[in-house]
């Protein structure tokens, strides 16, 4: 795979660009901001999509499939770490020596003289990302913003506005989201992740300290979270905004009520202000919390702010509905470590009724299902009712032997409750023989589980009668 050079010196003038891999939601996001700004913007994606056909409608002109070909006049490349080296647009470019650069360096050129709200964290940044922007506009505010899903009142990931104020989601996964020139950080939880690019925790949270420490004006960060926790010790000279359940908390969030649409109430400066969001979960009382903290750390009336912050109604691929099929529902979410997964299947439980819940659970990277092969069984079996394993999606790794999807089901406690099926096709007949009325089923992966989505319904609207197992 590709790593950000966080060295490279980006030029001034970037000319044409050309992004491979154009369609995914980060990059087509980024490709739009260009296009406002006026650039010439060029890419590629290995297949059609609704976002390929947005950009060419704003003026971008996108190949389908990687060839060499492709780059044309290109003066500078942009690229994402899932691209691999091999990729002939990419050796191309360095043949010609052209900039090449990671969408996060491409970001931050582009964005380097606006006023920056950088959200980052494990988990939570696209919807606290979301709940920000929501929260900006239903102000009166006009922020520009790039998130990593679509925000769903919107129907973009990405827009360009008159104000200064950017929101952004800031990627830690690799290190990029020290690039932003933040004036506002929030970090929503410092969970344990992506070691393989860190090689260890206290490197990880090393990284979230500079991050934090960077951002010119205040700092919200999680009173919850033990990682985040460690973070905020290590602070210094900083406004800090905590939120969260803790009794210390700033905004301190309690009274949390999860029957159905989530609601809540938090504690400012004394102060009790309460609200009822439009999705189901704790966590997103959490997240909103957060997003409460930067507008008010901005300068924005608190119970204004949590009003318009209300109105989020949710991103892409967060507990998505696709479809209900003989009274079973299909739900989509982006969960890819064992603490979202527990997150989502959470909220799930709080709308599911007497239903049961079943989880179709695509493990991502090699090295993160080796690493944390228990604590997704643990977590499946204790929050799904019946739950399906399909296999890895690599994305940027290289398989490593002996590293499936079995290794999440064989950890199951009780194997009455979970099938390993690594077809998707078989696990989508297998699906339609065990699902009943009432049931939700929950895609669960950051990589491409949300295509299976057409099959399960299929198998749904096939299979005349669920079974029961187990």
């Amino acid at each position: 795979m590709i790593k950000p050079d966080l060295t490279l010196i980006v030029p001034e003038d970037l000319g044409i660009v050309h992004f491979v891999g154009i369609g995914g939601s980060g990059m087509s996001g980024i490709a739009r901001l260009f296009l406002a700004a006026g650039h010439t913007v060029t890419g590629s994606d290995s297949r059609d999509s609704d976002n390929v056909h947005a950009l060419r409608e704003l003026g971008a002109t996108i190949t389908i499939g990687h060839d060499a070909a492709n780059v044309g006049d290109a003066d500078s490349l942009v690229v994402t770490g899932a691209l691999w080296q091999d990729n002939p647009e990419y050796v191309l470019a360095t043949e010609r020596g052209l900039p090449v650069l990671h969408r996060s360096q491409a970001l931050a050129w582009l964005i380097r003289s606006h006023r920056l709200v950088s959200v980052a964290g494990a988990h939570g940044k696209t919807t606290s990302t979301g709940m920000i922007v929501t929260g900006l506009l239903g102000l009166g505010q006009d922020p520009s913003f790039v998130n990593g899903g679509v925000i769903e009142s919107l129907g973009v990931s990405a827009g360009s506005g008159a104000d200064d104020l950017f929101v952004v989601e800031a990627d830690e996964s690799d290190g990029s989201f020290l690039l932003y020139n933040t004036g506002v950080a929030l970090i929503t939880n410092v969970d344990p992740d992506h070691l393989d690019h860190y090689g260890s925790l206290e490197a990880f949270e090393a990284a979230f300290v500079e991050f934090a420490q960077n951002a010119d004006e205040f700092v919200v960060v999680s009173s919850d979270d033990p990682g985040a926790v460690h973070v905020t010790a290590r602070l210094t000279d900083k406004r800090i905004i905590t939120f969260g359940e803790a009794e210390g908390a700033t905004a301190r969030v309690h009274s949390i009520g999860t029957s159905g649409p989530v609601s809540f109430t938090v504690t400012w400066d004394g102060v009790d202000y309460s609200a009822t969001l439009r999705i189901p979960g704790r966590h997103n009382a959490i997240n909103a919390a957060g997003a409460f903290a930067v507008l008010v750390g901005l300068g924005f009336e608190p119970a204004a702010s949590l009003a318009a912050i209300s109105a989020f109604g949710g991103t892409e691929r967060r507990f998505e509905l696709h479809g209900t099929v003989r009274g079973v529902s299909v739900y989509d979410d982006y969960a890819h470590h064992p603490t979202e997964v527990a997150a989502a299947l959470s909220a799930a439980r709080t709308v599911v009724g007497a239903g049961r819940i079943i989880a179709v659970h695509q493990p991502h990277l090699y090295s993160r299902t080796r690493l944390f092969a228990q604590e997704f069984a643990d977590t499946l079996e204790k929050y799904a009712d019946e739950t399906i394993v399909l296999a890895v999606y690599g994305a940027r790794e290289d398989p490593e032997p002996g590293v499936t999807g079995a290794l999440v089901s064989e950890r199951f406690q009780d194997p009455a409750h979970v099938a390993y099926i690594p077809e998707w096709q078989d696990a989508a007949d297998y699906l339609g023989t065990i699902a009943r009325d009432g049931d939700f089923v929950v895609t669960l992966g950051c990589g491409d589980v949300y295509r299976i989505v057409p099959q399960l319904l299929e198998s749904l609207a096939d299979e005349p009668a669920a079974g029961t197992r187990g």
